[in-house]
């Protein structure tokens, strides 16, 4: 169910760092006729959500990965077809399998994006920034030359990283103007993926060549993690998880208390790349996703605290300094039979969308996704709610003690939805919600068991964008448990031309 097993396409190897295709912009120099390629993207977020055209694909990670423990079997790029005209809606449409076992596809990024509007030379949104976790090999996949068959354009591995940059466990990649900036959690393999080694690696935009560390002066951050630039007010603000040996083997609560887990905002000038101050949130509550406010205009953002599962608003003060503030919470819920007495919500991931009323957020442990109201960024109002599994759904394991509800288990076309509400995507014009369920093989171990043998699940939900509310599309389902080479994880989803997590103006 949910795929297309004979649109697999034969396995290649990746192309190395020395094998750009030909044409390309990524090759591009004044002799070339590719210089006459002129940025693509959007000139303002309501352009992009008022006049961009509905997607028909949508690409995520399948991750047959097992964390530390490595797989057998390799990570690939699904093509997902999200056109409810077509006859393969809601199927996987093409498999690109990476070239090597144990890479732990992630979250991904773009060659280039909004912040290159109109730029010469630039073909915006040409190809996915694909790292691999545990492996630390970047892939940069063409999705625009046959956007429904993607393809290997070139590979830069974890050892040339180690190498010239002594780092480990990517990340985040964002699209700058004149570079790729990609967040890494650790430092090199041969010094055992030490935390203090996180950082940041610039990328040439047209060769894909690594420039080096993009980070300088003293100040470190304890642990890496995510981040988002804004240019007109020379900021970038990043996150931080935690100690990669540490996380990367599942989650004790007993590293929280050892100071293992990241507490901490970062924001940076821009410019010189230097942290200017720190923004503590509370032990223990580790800062995932960063997001401004699309509005380049507004100096404000948010974070979501996944452990103390708090919704978090920063902001520049009038004195220039920044600030944070909690301004909504998940609160735990009282549970026997789960390992703690109180279960929080593990916010995991949040959307804003491109107007900026709008921010989305999951709930990996609770199960739910819930849409905010954030008209007023200081009094972020519920308006959606819908659960899509969880740890206390009824027939579980987990009985809350509250007397409060356990919701239903999912079935969406007779699939039983494993895990919860985990990452989320929106549709440029803010119509629809996609939700995948898995977070990382060595959690989804740890917390959904079952998901290893059924898999995981990409949904879709309509979202009435005038007073708020989810409704699920029961006529959409990416089952991954049936997938042709066994159950798969999935994870964050990327929209050709960009998207809502993607593009900075």
């Amino acid at each position: 169910m949910g795929s297309t097993p004979g649109a697999t396409q034969p396995i290649s190897a990746a192309p190395t760092a020395s094998q750009p295709d030909e044409g390309s912009s990524s090759c591009c120099n004044k002799s070339q006729d590719c210089c006459k390629v002129v940025g693509g993207g959007w000139k303002t977020p309501l352009d992009a959500m008022n006049s961009g055209t509905r997607e028909q694909l949508l690409y995520i990670p399948a991750v047959m990965n097992k964390g530390l423990a490595g797989s057998d079997k390799k990570d690939y790029l699904a093509t997902v077809d999200v056109d409810p005209n077509s006859p393969t809606f809601s199927q996987v449409v093409h498999r690109l399998m990476m070239p090597v076992e144990g890479d732990e596809l992630h979250h991904m990024g773009w060659n280039a994006c909004s912040s290159c509007f109109k730029k010469e030379g630039v073909s915006t949104h040409k190809y996915l920034v694909a790292p691999g976790v545990i492996s630390g090999n970047i892939y940069f996949i063409d999705v625009k030359t046959d956007p429904r068959a993607p393809a290997f354009h070139k590979t830069i591995t974890g050892a040339e990283l180690a190498e010239k940059a002594g780092v480990g466990f990517p990340h985040t990649a964002h699209c700058a103007p004149d570079e790729i900036i990609m967040s890494f959690m650790s430092g090199s393999p041969s010094e055992g993926y030490p935390a203090e080694g996180n950082g940041y690696v610039s990328f040439n935009p047209q060769t894909l060549e690594i420039n080096g560390r993009w980070e300088r002066g003293d100040k470190k951050q304890s642990f890496g993690y995510d981040f988002w630039y804004q240019p007109r007010h020379n900021v970038m603000v990043s996150s931080e998880w935690g100690e990669p040996m540490c996380f990367a083997k599942g989650f004790n609560p007993a590293d929280v208390e050892a100071g293992k887990y990241g507490e901490k905002l970062y924001v940076w000038d821009f410019k010189e790349h230097k942290i200017i101050q720190e923004l503590p949130l509370g032990r223990g509550a580790i800062p995932l996703e960063v997001r401004f406010l699309h509005d380049p205009s507004r100096a404000e953002g948010f974070t979501c605290s996944a452990l103390s599962s708090e919704i978090v608003r920063f902001f520049k003060k009038d004195g220039g300094e920044w600030a944070t503030e909690v301004v909504g919470a998940v609160e735990p819920v009282a549970v026997e039979g789960w390992a703690l007495p109180n279960m929080p919500g593990l916010i995991t991931d949040f959307v804003i969308s491109l107007d900026d009323r709008f921010l989305y957020l999951a709930c990996w442990l609770h199960g739910d996704v819930r849409q905010y109201d954030i008209t007023d960024t200081s009094n972020p109002k519920l308006v959606g709610q819908f659960f899509v599994g969880g740890s206390m759904k009824k027939g579980g394991p987990v009985r809350r003690t509250d007397n409060g509800p356990q919701p239903e288990a999912l079935v969406v076309k007779g699939v039983e939805i494993q895990g919860g509400a985990q990452m989320v995507q929106l549709s440029l014009d803010g119509k629809r919600l996609y939700v995948s369920t898995s977070l990382f093989s060595s959690w989804d171990q740890q917390f959904y068991p079952a998901m290893m043998e059924k898999g995981a699940q990409l949904l879709q939900f309509d979202v009435n964008t005038e007073k708020g509310g989810l409704t699920l599309n029961e006529n959409f389902l990416v089952d991954f448990g049936q997938e042709p080479y066994g159950p798969a994880l999935c994870h964050e989803m990327r929209i050709p031309g960009g998207d809502c997590t993607s593009d900075i103006w």
